[in-house]
């Protein structure tokens, strides 16, 4: 079950969305809900501010940050309650948003961000990939909201992609209460051949039956398939009506996947339905 779940709040038009699927989940588990707000100044802005050198926000830009991020916790609180959220949690943090989250995620079960975000004015870099970032240096899964998400179930039907690699073990592991509450999970291998070290000899058997006893519905789909890693989840996701996928993040080397592209990019900019991401 997660029992703590951090949702970044922004103010951004992306907002509503993956309010609504922290909300759903933290009816779901009886969750905290902890809404995150950034000043977007990190502390070695603030010790430059407060210090003799040249300050790199005016102290009036400073204050109108921290006030306008107290605004939009006032306005996630106000909304969450009316979503019928009973434990609700707000967060005003003296650092940049991936440093704040960094930082709680490591006391919660969940955290969840959009693809990415609005940029702040004049912060826009801070915030770039926000989901990335939390995902590879976090301590905790990340679930990532595509922006016309509208309260759908989350763990009707799952989409898991399962490689062998420690990555997508991890976002199995992470994706547990979601898994044992969906209806049907596929648990999709592409091109097992390829990777056949990892597999054995029968090609998702032995993950399938790990899951089994947890009490897991599992369909073990394997795609010889000339598409992407990515784009073939995506058709899976697709054809089989799913609320998630799961899928662990930044499998092969990272400067690769961040310059080149990969899987973990490719299911952030297109997937349709919410993504849960472990590294």
């Amino acid at each position: 079950m997660y029992k703590t779940i951090v949702v970044h709040v922004d103010g951004s038009a992306q907002q509503d969305s993956r309010l609504a699927a922290s909300a759903r989940l933290a009816r779901e588990h009886d969750a905290h809900l902890v809404g995150s707000a950034a000043t977007g100044i990190s502390w070695t802005d603030y010790l430059i501010l407060t210090g003799s050198m040249a300050a790199p926000v005016p102290p009036a830009d400073f204050d109108d940050l921290r006030r306008t991020a107290s605004l939009r916790l006032r306005a996630f609180a106000d909304h969450a309650a009316r979503l019928g959220i009973a434990s609700v949690e707000t967060r005003l943090a003296e650092d940049t948003a991936d440093g704040a989250l960094l930082l709680q995620a490591r006391y919660a079960d969940l955290v969840v961000l959009s693809r990415d975000v609005d940029p702040e004015p004049g912060i826009a870099h801070r915030v770039r990939r926000l989901p990335e970032h939390v995902a590879l240096r976090g301590v905790r899964p990340v679930l990532v909201v595509p922006p016309d998400y509208a309260d759908q179930p989350v763990a009707s039907t799952v989409v898991a992609g399962w490689d062998g690699s420690k990555q997508a073990l991890r976002a199995l592991a992470a994706a547990l209460p979601l898994l044992q509450s969906a209806d049907s999970v596929r648990l999709v291998v592409v091109n097992p051949d390829r990777l056949s070290d990892l597999h054995g000899e029968q090609p998702g058997a032995d993950i399938a039956l790990y899951l089994a006893r947890h009490g897991i519905k599992v369909d073990v789909v394997l795609e010889r398939t000339h598409a992407t890693v990515g784009s073939t989840l995506m058709a899976q996701a697709r054809a089989a009506d799913a609320g998630l996928i799961v899928a662990g993040a930044y499998g092969h080397s990272r400067y690769r996947e961040w310059v080149l592209g990969g899987v973990t990019r490719e299911l952030l900019e297109r997937t349709p339905v919410p993504l849960l991401l472990a590294h």
